[in-house]
């Protein structure tokens, strides 16, 4: 079926259809509401594009995500650049997955935020709320089992709150029906040792949940 008949079908079932304005009619591959009919190309192509805030006016660069684009696991940070593999916060969280018999090539890494504002500062309420379309089609095309938030501003921005993240770890959270644990980003980790006893608890949460999913 070409994709016209298709979204003529989907029409006259009454389904709302997104349509990627970067697309031409023969490119297009729609995103129903409930059932997301995407592909990588074209979101990665729009999040490059992006001018959503401010941010986007500014970015010569924007940061996608890297990885398994079919993990299990979705991590999803807010601080850009600063898990890189070389780095010491990226070094760590390198570290914290080998100790759950992870490599970086077996998760999907993102941010919540994808330009990374110009002064380093934390994103502002609305930098975050641009970018949340992305995250959601992001998940929906990996279907991860379970996603990892790492720190305060990635949890809160996930959760829709203004808890405080001691508050929020400890127990799964769900994200469109998909598990999610909170734990610290690895940036305050390397402040803080107790921290790291911690987040090793919310790593064995996470290492829990998966299992039961997985039988």
């Amino acid at each position: 079926m070409d994709n016209t008949t298709r979204l003529q079908y989907l029409e006259a079932m009454g389904i709302d259809v997104w349509l990627s304005r970067t697309l031409t009619n023969e490119q297009s591959d729609p995103t129903v509401l409930g059932e997301v009919a995407d592909n990588w190309e074209s979101l990665e192509a729009e999040v490059a594009q992006c001018t959503r805030c401010s941010l986007g006016d500014n970015s010569n660069q924007t940061f996608f995500g890297s990885g398994n684009k079919n993990a299990d696991w979705m991590l999803v940070s807010v601080a850009i650049d600063q898990l890189s593999s070389t780095d010491k916060a990226g070094l760590l969280l390198t570290e914290m997955l080998r100790a759950i018999e992870l490599d970086r090539e077996d998760v999907f890494i993102t941010h919540a935020v994808k330009c990374r504002p110009s002064d380093n500062r934390p994103p502002k309420f609305n930098e975050i709320e641009s970018c949340k379309t992305y995250l959601a089609r992001q998940q929906a095309l990996i279907k991860p089992k379970i996603i990892l938030a790492l720190g305060s501003v990635a949890a809160q921005s996930l959760l829709d709150t203004d808890e405080p993240i001691d508050a929020l770890r400890g127990k799964a959270h769900t994200l469109n029906d998909t598990p999610v644990v909170i734990s610290y980003h690895p940036e305050d980790l390397l402040k803080s040792s107790l921290d790291k006893r911690k987040a090793w608890t919310d790593l064995k949460l996470a290492i829990q949940i998966i299992r039961k999913i997985k039988g």
